[in-house]
């Protein structure tokens, strides 16, 4: 094995610059959430608090229905034809909204947004480009862009909003995707094969098996909660801002900017009693509690500033925890040879939990009162946590993925199978022949690495 290996520069070209074209099209997904409530209920005609709800969560529901056959569609045409597809429907989508007159316009312009969906073609085109060994190093890294995108969005949404106004976010927004393009042209590199990568993408015939575990049934449950609570909570915060507060939206970073800011700080000490004390279980369901908590004392301080200010940094405390841990818990739980599946399936989840977060908070802010919202976003905030309490505490485990050298077919991948999950320290071990790739699950520190290499090298 080549663990040791740094990554070449031709995958550090190929990572920084697949990071960037995440960065650049979630900025523009990011930004307009902090002002499109204030924008939209301006708008002639009148838009209502459901209105301004679907057009907040529209771009989830197509998401939702395209990022899987998209994924798929890029192992039939290529990487970057679905990619450039997706950058073009969502710079088309951009334009749409920024010509906006009407509410009914911006949320046709929100949901061809949404059919940009290039985040499966994006993830496999990382594989394609890294060694089995530097691959989660790659990951890691397109997520800490897209956790650094959301923080700055936060902040500069409100200030955009103010200098360049909704339409000019818009329009921004496209002319970054076409950006993108660009870069995915002339910096992202062509991959010399395209192959499935089941540790990153969906496999059709895995998909059955992923929605049948209980174990990633509630971690599905948890990212449609968590996302529907994000989505419903921007229906109504900037409006409590502006009424509540007397804060112009331009104000509006003053209170993003410390509750981002603090909330990302406070959240590595807790990331590292889970993943190196084994304390998983214990923080995560420390973080879906102060989630519920959060969410329902918005419910009561809605009409004094200094309460909403407090619950909103509870609130983004608990979900940058829960953006951080969830992954982890999928890569833990999922099978061996199944976690790219297992991610497609929980990325359909949280897309949806988008859009029903967006509709239904507007319907409920409409057709009840503001409080609702937060009200509602509880009750499922504590039906997850008595899921959570209740699931098998997860494995001290991480993935490991090796290259096999020589002839593979399907007798010879069983074989390795048998023989790698009979190694100390492997609780999991399947080899895919169309990939001559091992994927293991080993107890770091415990496993014969050594062994496991000789066997496979053989």
């Amino acid at each position: 094995m080549h663990t040791a290996d740094k990554m070449t520069v031709l995958e550090i070209r190929a990572t920084v610059s697949l990071a960037l074209i995440f960065a650049l099209r979630m900025f523009g997904m990011f930004s307009i959430l902090p002002v499109l409530a204030l924008y939209a209920r301006e708008l002639p005609g009148g838009a209502t608090p459901f209105l301004i709800g679907v057009a907040l969560g529209i771009d989830g529901l197509a998401q939702a229905c395209l990022q899987i056959p998209f994924g798929l569609l890029s192992d039939r045409i290529g990487r970057k034809p679905v990619i450039y597809m997706g950058l073009a429907l969502f710079a088309l989508g951009s334009f749409i909204a920024a010509g906006g007159q009407d509410i009914y316009v911006i949320i046709l312009g929100r949901l061809v947004q949404g059919t940009g969906a290039i985040a499966a073609a994006v993830i496999a085109l990382t594989a394609d480009l890294t060694r089995e060994e530097h691959r989660a190093k790659g990951m890691a890294i397109i997520g800490m862009s897209i956790g650094a995108t959301f923080a700055v969005s936060m902040v500069a949404g409100p200030t955009l909003g103010h200098v360049i106004g909704v339409p000019g976010i818009f329009t921004l927004t496209g002319v970054l995707a076409l950006f993108a393009m660009a870069v995915t042209r002339f910096v992202v590199p062509d991959p010399i094969v395209s192959s499935i990568h089941a540790d990153a993408e969906t496999v059709p015939a895995q998909i059955s098996a992923v929605l049948k575990n209980t174990e990633l049934q509630r971690l599905n449950f948890g990212i449609f909660t968590l996302h529907a609570a994000m989505r419903g909570l921007f229906v109504v915060i900037p409006l409590v801002l502006l009424e509540v507060g007397g804060l112009s939206s331009d104000l509006h970073w003053k209170i993003y900017l410390p509750v981002m800011a603090v909330s990302f700080l406070a959240v590595v000490p807790a990331i590292i009693v889970a993943e190196k004390y084994g304390k998983m279980k214990l923080i995560f369901c420390s973080a879906v509690a102060l989630l519920s908590v959060s969410t329902l004392l918005m419910a009561v301080f809605i009409g004094n500033l200094t309460g909403v200010v407090i619950t909103l940094f509870m609130f983004f405390l608990a979900f940058n925890l829960l953006e951080a841990t969830l992954p982890s818990l999928i890569s833990k739980i999922a099978p061996a040879g199944s976690k790219g599946t297992a991610i497609g399936v929980y990325n359909s989840f949280q897309f949806l939990g988008l859009f029903l977060g967006g509709a239904l908070g507007g319907f409920l802010a409409q057709h009840v009162n503001r409080s609702a919202v937060f009200v509602f976003a509880t009750g499922l905030g504590i039906a997850w946590l008595l899921l959570a309490l209740s699931m098998t505490p997860p494995p001290r485990v991480r993935t490991r993925m090796i290259h096999v050298s020589g002839t593979m077919n399907e007798e010879r991948a069983r074989r390795l199978s048998a023989a790698l999950a009979n190694i100390d320290g492997v609780s999991e071990a399947v080899v895919m022949a169309g990939e001559s790739v091992a994927y293991l699950k080993v107890r770091m520190g415990e496993w014969d690495e050594a062994g496991a290499d000789r066997l496979l090298q053989a």
